[in-house]
């Protein structure tokens, strides 16, 4: 919980998307369906009859500066708890700050709650009566339908604001105000972006100010001061090839490596010690949860096709839960993912498979394994000849081809003897042998 007053200067070592936070109402960019003239926040902060409501809208697009905001726009006391955090304890100490804020000094006060989903139903039930008598305006932020992830009784004493993503006339003008700004931005160091690079960020930032904010202030670590942070660059930020990392500076891709090797290598405390290290020096879980999903299905493979899923449900618990909670799940992937059977049988087959394409012509597909829907078709051989396997034998079509007629039928993947694949090289032998045995048969 925190509580704050809202014309402190922000510490210059704080990230630049929080130095960068708007400080006013005319400061404060995009949402003009709601903050423009005539509409309908707008009027209700005119009239001085702020409410309680939910902020609904994607990450990045002001929930929490536009709180602060209204707080400040009625001279009103301001606390924030965060649901990923709290719990019924943190909600009664913001109630009790609340009342004597108003006993002692009337002053109302506001009260949000960031990721107010995250809240069950008895939490969220704490609330009311603290909202019914005006305790607090209370001001919740969500990036889930609130509909689905707020309860009827609490939705109906707020009315719902969607927050729209960040235009790409939004962000140039943030991206222009925080390369000129001298006190809060990076001004001070004279740096400008280069036209193309500046497009290539606000695309990256897809309607999200602080990834605008965070990208650029990545890059701007790369280049000396009086410096244009040109295309070159940018595409390195937003492609990941360069990122900040703990206080020796190392490079991003040496850690992603190490982590990745130690996966591959079934070392599972010392992928956990890579993890941990990337963590410290700021990289964003997302990232790291997006690599092992690629290590589960590039070096575990086949052997352990849990693996994939438990990697992928790891990337959507964070997704859900955030951090630091999140964290855990891609921690539990990765240790599964070192501990499982490895094969890389099936990343071999698909590069192999990819440069046979690349270095071929574009053999047409066989007529036995073209559809035929019209009877044009039909009269052309569309699908004559064609073995439907589920009425075959075992569900096999012995000896049949579905490779192009100019291809010889090639073995791209080849299962190794670990984990499940010992089961799928099984198979496979099995049915080779039933294809040779009825070509055999079919050149008797």
């Amino acid at each position: 919980m925190s509580s704050q007053n809202l014309f402190d200067t922000a510490p210059l070592h704080q990230p630049l998307a929080a130095r960068m936070r708007p400080r006013t109402l005319k400061e404060y960019m995009g949402q003009t369906h709601l903050l423009g003239k005539g509409k309908p926040l707008r009027l209700a902060l005119e009239r001085g009859q702020i409410h309680s409501m939910i902020l609904w809208g994607p990450p990045g697009v002001g929930k929490t500066s536009l709180a602060r905001l209204l707080a400040n726009e009625i001279q009103g006391h301001f606390i924030a708890i965060s649901a990923v955090l709290s719990g019924v304890k943190e909600i009664r100490a913001a109630v009790a700050e609340a009342e004597q804020q108003r006993n002692m000094y009337g002053r109302t006060t506001v009260l949000f709650v960031d990721e107010v989903h995250r809240f069950n139903k008895s939490q969220q039930d704490a609330f009311l009566p603290y909202v019914e008598d005006g305790t607090v305006v209370f001001v919740g932020a969500t990036t889930e339908n609130p509909s689905f992830e707020v309860n009827n009784a609490l939705l109906s004493r707020c009315r719902v604001y969607v927050l729209k993503g960040f235009t790409q006339q939004d962000l140039t003008e943030l991206l222009q105000s925080a390369l000129a700004d001298t006190k809060r931005g990076l001004g001070a160091r004279e740096l400008n972006v280069a036209e193309d690079g500046a497009n290539l960020l606000i695309q990256a930032a897809d309607g999200d100010a602080r990834r605008l904010l965070n990208l650029l202030e990545i890059a701007s670590d790369l280049v000396e001061d009086g410096e244009c942070i040109d295309l070159d660059i940018l595409t390195q930020v937003v492609t990941g090839d360069f990122r900040r990392f703990d206080k020796g500076g190392d490079i991003f891709y040496e850690q992603i490596s190490a982590l990745h090797k130690s996966v591959r290598g079934s070392d599972p405390h010392a992928a956990l010690y890579w993890f941990a290290r990337m963590l410290d020096g700021g990289c964003d879980p997302l990232y790291i949860a997006r690599r092992v999903v690629r290590m589960a299905s590039e070096d575990i493979g086949n052997a352990d096709p849990r693996g994939l899923a438990i990697a992928t449900s790891a990337w959507d618990v964070f997704t859900r839960l955030g951090s630091p909670e999140g964290e855990l799940a891609i921690a539990h992937a990765i240790v599964y993912l070192a501990a499982a059977p490895k094969s890389n049988a099936v990343y071999n087959a698909f590069n192999a498979v990819m440069a046979d394409v690349k270095s071929s012509p574009s053999h047409p597909v066989p007529n036995h394994l073209r559809n035929a829907p019209t009877g044009m078709m039909k009269d052309l051989g569309f699908g004559e000849g064609y073995r439907y396997a589920h009425s075959e034998e075992g569900g096999f079509a012995a000896g049949e081809n579905y490779f192009p007629d100019e291809l010889e039928p090639r073995a791209y993947y080849q299962p190794v003897e670990r984990g499940l694949e010992i089961k799928i090289a099984e198979k496979l032998r099995n049915l080779r042998s039933l294809n040779e045995q009825a070509r055999h048969d079919k050149s008797d």
